[in-house]
C-alpha cells in the first residue's frame, strides 16, 4: 500500500486516521504506545513522528510506503 504525501509530512498517529486503519486518534495513540507500530523495520514509540517519502510503516499485517 503507498501513502501519497500532499504536503512535506504527516504525523504517524494522523496517517494511522486518514488511512482508516483506526477508527480515532485516541486509538493511533493507543495502538503506536502499545509498541504495534513499526517504521523502517523499528518499534516506533513517537506519536507524533513525522512521516516523509521512504518511510515504511508496519501496523496491523499492512505495510505502507510513503511517497511524496
Amino acid at each position: 500500500m503507498e501513502f501519497k504525501l500532499k504536503a512535506g509530512f504527516i504525523e504517524l498517529d494522523n496517517m494511522l486516521k486518514v488511512l482508516e486503519l483506526v477508527a480515532s486518534g485516541a486509538e493511533a495513540k493507543q495502538q503506536i504506545r502499545a509498541g504495534l507500530v513499526k517504521v523502517n523495520g523499528e518499534v516506533e514509540s513517537r506519536i507524533r513522528r513525522k512521516m516523509r517519502p521512504g518511510d515504511r510503516v508496519e501496523f496491523a499485517a499492512k505495510k505502507i510506503s510513503v511517497i511524496g
